[in-house]
Parts: structure tokens; sequence; C-alpha cells
């Protein structure tokens, strides 16, 4: 009861003009969501990144979770990669590897205001894509994009639940993407509020240096799966879809470090991009890939970017 008081008295404060939050001096379109754990967020701001780079110059910029280093920090500036996985955190390092032939920049920051004015005044970003900012009330932002699971709707807030605030915030979400379609399709309505599905595609492998090949490559072997997200589920449910001869399956903590990870040379072993860079190169390492299919989700945040521009 205690914490939802205290997340209820903020965002008061907040909606009431109480607490004010800094403006950046250009756009800022934010992905959240509500709950603890994996709801897709980075790998949405990656396709939204990739997207809207085509015609604007774009920042990420994230809290780096789990870095070795601390402040402010460039990872990667208009897609040259600056810094390792252990400094930038493991979904800021992928991110600019993934981004960098289209020339995004990632900062990582704990102060998000500070992070973004950064990008602006020395990346020279025209936009600034905020990862996991929901909860992050302290930077404004012209649109909020709030994933949502099937398993938030009727959950409970911390700690009984695994809400970080209730449903009853989605009333500042600016649209609602319903997220794993693909493996657990869902219908929700919030009022008026735009509502979108997100699907992966699972089309591609990748290598250790982020080659990519055909999930041709697996045919008629096994693999031992692993992962370290905020739900490895989603990732062992994708595998079984596909059809993936799977002999093992390791599961572990959200941003696993991975240090005392062995792996044996007799066998293949198949993970995430997220989990991949943090390992040492190997030639049966590999990683599952995807593309994302969010249908009339790019046109809105267009859309609404015209508007604010």
């Amino acid at each position: 009861m205690l914490y939802s008081i205290l997340v209820r008295l903020r965002n008061f404060l907040y909606d009431r003009k109480i607490l004010e939050a800094k403006k950046l001096p250009v756009p800022v379109v934010c992905v959240g969501n509500l709950s603890v754990g994996g709801s897709g967020k980075t790998s949405l701001v990656r396709y939204l990144a990739r997207e809207l780079s085509t015609d604007y110059r774009v920042a990420i910029v994230m809290r780096g979770y789990k870095r070795r280093s601390r402040g402010l920090r460039v990872v990667s500036d208009r897609g040259r990669v600056l810094l390792d996985v252990s400094e930038a955190g493991d979904e800021a390092y992928m991110l600019s590897k993934f981004l960098s032939p289209v020339g995004v920049s990632v900062v990582v920051a704990e102060n998000r205001y500070e992070g973004g004015l950064k990008a602006c005044e020395e990346l020279d970003a025209q936009l600034v894509l905020l990862d996991d900012g929901f909860q992050h009330r302290s930077l404004h932002r012209d649109l909020d994009i709030l994933l949502l699971k099937k398993r938030d709707i009727g959950d409970r807030v911390l700690p009984f639940g695994r809400l970080r605030e209730p449903l009853s915030s989605l009333r500042r979400a600016s649209c609602v993407v319903l997220s794993y379609q693909d493996t657990e399709p869902f219908g929700f309505s919030f009022g008026d509020k735009p509502v979108f599905k997100m699907y992966r595609r699972f089309n591609s492998l990748l290598r250790y240096d982020f080659e990519r090949v055909g999930l041709e490559e697996l045919k008629g072997k096994e693999v031992v799966a692993f992962a370290g997200l905020g739900d490895n589920t989603q990732f062992f449910k994708s595998l079984d879809r596909l059809g993936v001869r799977v002999a093992k399956t390791l599961s572990f903590g959200d941003h696993h470090d991975y240090r005392d990870f062995q792996l044996e040379e007799n066998r293949i072993y198949l993970t995430t991009p997220k989990d991949m860079v943090k390992l040492k190169p190997a030639e049966n390492l590999l990683a599952l890939d995807f593309e994302l299919e969010v249908q009339g989700l790019l046109e809105f945040v267009k859309e609404k970017l015209k508007v604010r521009l």
C-alpha cells in the first residue's frame, strides 16, 4: 500500500505541474511499460530508431542498466561505437551495433535530461528516443508509447504483483502497443487510446560478429538454448514455434553477465542478441533475430511528430 501511495503521489505532483519536467530542444519519443520484466521495449526502440533515421538524426537515451561505468557516457556517436559492452550495458551496446549502419547515436545516463542534452548539443540529434522512460517523469516527452503484455492486465502493483504503477496510468500514454502477439495474442482497449499490435517475425540468425545467416543453418541440428531476459519464456516459446530442436534449456536472470559461462566445443548454443554480446566470440554461438511488425504505429508516430515540429 505504501509503494502504491508513493507512486500515485508522485504522479499527482507531475500531473498538477507541482513538479516540473525539463524539456529538451528536440522532440522526445518515450517507449516504456508498466511492469517489471521484458515486454519488448528495446526491440521497439530499435525498430523506431531504424525507421525514423531516414527523416531525423536519431539518438537513443537510456539508463544503461548493470553497466560497469557511471554517469553520462556516449556509447555510439552517429554510428561509431565507442564503448565496450561492460561500460555501455548489454542493451545499449546491442542497439549501437544493430543501428551503426544507419548512424544512430546511443547515450547512457542515470539523468535522462542530461543524456538528452548531450545528444542534442554534441551529437547533433534531431530526435531523442527514450528507452524505458515511462516512469522517468522528470524529462518531458512529446509522445509516450506504452507496451502492455497479456499478464499485465489484472496484475497488481509491487510487491504483490509485477506492476511498477497501476493500470490506470495508461491515461498518460499517447498510444498502447500490445506486445508478444506472435506467442500470446490478446486484445485490449482503454478509452479512446490508439492501440497497436506488435508481432515478431523470426527470420534469421546472427553470428558473434553480427553476420546474418538463415534459419536453415539449424536444420537437423540440436541446440542448447539459453537466455537472460526479463521474460525468458517468450524466447523458448518462439523456438518451439519455429520447430528448433532443443536438447537443453538454460534460464538466467535479466542482464546476466555470463562471467563463468563456458561453451562446450561439440555443442551449438542459441541465445538472444542481448545475451550474445556479453559472451566471448565463438563459432558455435548463434543468436536468434527477428523483425518487428506493428501495423500503423510508424505512421501514427510520424504524424504526431509533424504536429509537434
